[in-house]
């Protein structure tokens, strides 16, 4: 079945419930994903009301995507919903505003055989019901892909001047990174993306008292973000400095202390390449097709070079881990790094990434669950952001314009 048909088809079988569908979003009452006895795999899902979904597959990894308008998750447990051999882990959560996502990662290539929502009787919600049979990677190939949406495109950036006007305040960009269908790093029941947009809502409060910044946030609640989506808000804003937010877990050594990042092609260090590596899975695995993406990368790294804008990171970067110490008294062993975070592509933006700890660390952990120590911490970011701009100001007209 190609992912057209599939599209189409979802839209029209929604359309013959949509007249009894409730306000407000749709509620999971139940779910189910089993492999069948005598071959395949059916996923059911009973929600509180017909609501407009679609279905697609992509690769690398092989998975589903199911996308609906909107779904509430609260209380949905994956491994309870998962009892299939072929799905090899689920996720589910908000992926955009207006839009909620499932996706399931699948252990050898499945094609969708037939799918469709019905209205239950009595008024008891509507079910989709999903087969999936086993499929050769070719095929699977030829048929995955997201299907076209205009709605969903994301323009180029406009172009935006390198150097501040003078007379406008600082327009700064804060990126709490994760968030909806993905969480982040987790330990012990608390998630990256709950405890960076905590401190990026407490960070922009003690920055905007400040009165010398226009302080905007690429998310203020618990939705996903894709990572081109993030620079384009910057861009959009024409926001004068970029600070991602993350507060990451190790699976190998351990750490400790905020360490910042400045964009390269080439990590400082392995732990650095593995980190942004992974931050661009997150961003693929809650279902993002980057298919062709690299020369678009590769422009961007282009233009960074022939760009002033790297010292100015870097100085940033400098300034922020000054900024840190002097409010905390320590920081991580090594805490100016580079990496290729795609978060940091922008070629005319300073930008930089604040690993503000690491959630792999016990202390770590308690600081940033500890209002008092995030307070100290965002003290020592606008500190380090105000000595920037000081400086940044007086080398303007140093600068090819």
């Amino acid at each position: 079945m190609s992912r057209f048909l599939i599209f189409l088809m979802a839209l029209s079988l929604w359309a013959g419930s949509a007249a009894a569908q409730d306000a407000g979003l749709a509620r999971l009452i139940d779910g189910r994903i089993e492999d069948r006895r005598f071959g395949g795999t059916e996923l059911t899902l009973t929600l509180s009301q017909g609501v407009p979904w679609r279905v697609f597959t992509l690769t690398e990894p092989d998975r589903l995507v199911l996308d609906f308008a909107e779904v509430d998750w609260q209380g949905a447990d994956p491994a309870d919903l998962d009892q299939s051999d072929r799905i090899s882990a689920l996720r589910m959560g908000l992926f955009r505003p207006g839009w909620s996502r499932l996706v399931a990662e699948l252990a050898e290539p499945m094609l969708v055989q037939s799918a469709g929502m019905r209205v239950l009787p009595d008024g008891a919600g509507a079910e989709l019901s999903l087969q999936l049979e086993p499929g050769d990677a070719e095929r699977f190939a030829s048929t995955a892909g997201p299907p076209a949406d205009p709605s969903w495109v994301q323009t180029r950036p406009r172009a935006r001047r390198s150097v501040p006007d003078p007379d406008r305040p600082l327009t700064i960009v804060l990126d709490p990174g994760h968030g909806g269908i993905d969480p982040g790093a987790q330990r012990d029941g608390v998630t990256e993306a709950d405890l960076v947009l905590t401190f990026a809502l407490e960070l922009r409060e003690i920055l905007l008292r400040s009165g010398d910044y226009d302080v905007r946030l690429t998310r203020q609640e618990d939705r996903f973000v894709s990572l081109e989506g993030r620079v384009k808000y910057a861009h959009e804003v024409g926001a004068d400095l970029f600070i991602s937010l993350h507060a990451d877990a190790l699976e190998e050594g351990v750490a400790h202390g905020a360490a910042v990042y400045t964009l390269a092609e080439e990590a400082s260090d392995a732990a650095s390449a593995a980190l942004a590596e992974r931050h661009d899975r997150d961003d693929l695995l809650a279902g993002l097709d980057l298919t062709g993406t690299d020369d678009r990368v590769a422009q961007i790294l282009m233009d960074l070079a022939r760009l002033d804008n790297t010292p100015r990171s870097q100085a940033l970067a400098e300034h922020i881990v000054a900024g840190i110490d002097g409010s905390l008294g320590h920081v991580h062993k090594d805490p100016l790094r580079q990496a290729a975070f795609s978060v940091l592509k922008s070629a005319d933006i300073p930008s930089v990434l604040v690993e503000l700890g690491f959630l792999s660390t016990e202390q770590d952990l308690r600081n940033l669950q500890d209002p008092v120590w995030r307070a100290g911490m965002a003290r020592g970011l606008r500190d380090g952001i105000a000595a920037w701009a000081l400086e940044d100001e007086a080398l303007s007209r140093l600068r090819r314009q």
